[in-house]
C-alpha cells in the first residue's frame, strides 16, 4: 500500500571488468581500526538506522555488515549526531558514512560518494488533516518539523522562501535531533506538517495506525542517498562499490529489500 509510492532505483555501484566476486573482494589498504570498517551513524532514521533495546538496527546496519563481510572485515559503528558525521570522516575517525545520507551539491563537494538508493518524500500531518494540507503548495503559514541537517530541513526552508516570495505567510521550520521527535511535535501541536523520507513514513504510519496521515503524493522522488567517503579515498570506493555489486550478484541486497517491505532495487546504474 504505502511502499507503491517508494522511489527506490538501487545501487550506483560501478560493476568492473569481470565483475567482483562475492568470496574475492580486496579490502581496503588503509583502516581506522585494522580488520575493521569502522563507520559513523546517527542511528535516528527509521528503517535505515535507530536503537531497538539499546541495539543499533535497521536497513543500513545489516547493509553495513554485508558489505564489511564480503571484504572478510568486522564493523564497528559509532553512533553520533548527524551533523557531526562528515566531520568526523574527513577527522578520519571513521572510515566511511552508513547513514542513509541524502546526496546534496554542498555534500558532493566534502566528500565522495556510492549512491545506493532513490527515495521520495512525504508530508505527514495529524490524522484527519485539520489543517487541509493537500500539498507543499498549502504549508505557507504553518509550521513544519524536520530532523536537523537532514534534507527534509532544506525542502521545508525552500519553502519558507518560496512562500515569502509569492507574499504568502512564511514557513516556520522547527528543527528536531531526530525524526521521532519530529513526528512527536505534530502530535502534540507544536507543528502542524513533518516532513518525512517515504520509508520512514511507512515505518511510522505503520506503527502508529491512526495518529498521523500522510497529505498528497510523494515528492522530490529522485532523491539519491549514498555511503559517503573522503574525497581521496579511492580504494576505499573501490572496494564499497565491489562489494556492493557482490551482494547484488548473490541476491542479498533483494533478500535485505524484502526483510524491510521495500520494492526490489530496478537495476544497477552506470553513471
Amino acid at each position: 500500500m504505502f511502499t507503491k509510492k517508494l522511489a527506490l532505483m538501487g545501487f550506483a555501484a560501478v560493476l568492473f571488468a569481470g565483475g567482483a566476486m562475492a568470496q574475492d573482494v580486496m579490502a581496503p589498504k588503509k583502516l581506522i581500526n585494522p580488520g575493521k570498517l569502522t563507520y559513523g551513524t546517527a542511528a535516528t532514521f527509521a528503517p535505515f538506522e535507530y536503537t531497538e533495546n539499546g541495539k543499533l538496527v535497521g536497513f543500513d546496519i545489516e547493509l553495513g555488515e554485508m558489505l564489511a563481510e564480503k571484504m572478510g572485515l568486522e564493523t564497528a559503528p559509532l553512533n553520533m549526531e548527524f551533523k557531526g558525521l562528515i566531520p568526523a570522516l574527513q577527522g578520519t575517525r571513521i572510515d566511511i558514512i552508513n547513514s542513509a545520507m541524502y546526496i546534496n551539491e554542498e555534500r558532493a563537494k566534502q566528500v565522495e560518494f556510492v549512491p545506493y538508493l532513490k527515495i521520495g518524500n512525504e508530508i505527514i500531518v495529524k490524522a484527519g488533516n485539520p489543517h487541509g494540507i493537500k500539498s507543499r503548495a498549502d504549508v505557507c503559514g504553518r509550521t513544519i518539523a524536520v530532523t536537523l541537517g537532514g534534507i527534509q530541513e532544506s525542502y521545508a526552508r525552500e519553502d519558507a522562501t518560496r512562500c515569502e516570495g509569492e507574499g504568502k505567510p512564511t514557513v516556520t521550520v522547527l528543527t528536531f535531533p531526530t525524526a521521532q521527535d519530529s513526528a512527536l511535535a505534530v502530535r502534540v501541536d507544536r507543528a502542524d506538517i513533518f516532513y518525512n523520507s517515504t520509508p520512514g513514513a511507512v515505518k511510522q504510519l505503520s506503527e502508529l495506525p491512526g495518529i498521523y496521515e500522510l497529505a498528497g503524493e510523494t515528492f522530490e522522488s529522485n532523491t539519491r542517498i549514498g555511503i559517503a567517503l573522503r574525497k581521496d579515498d579511492m580504494d576505499g570506493k573501490r572496494a564499497i562499490e565491489e562489494a556492493l555489486a557482490a551482494l547484488v550478484a548473490d541476491g542479498s541486497y533483494d533478500a535485505l529489500i524484502e526483510r524491510y517491505n521495500l520494492p526490489k532495487s530496478v537495476a544497477l546504474l552506470s553513471q
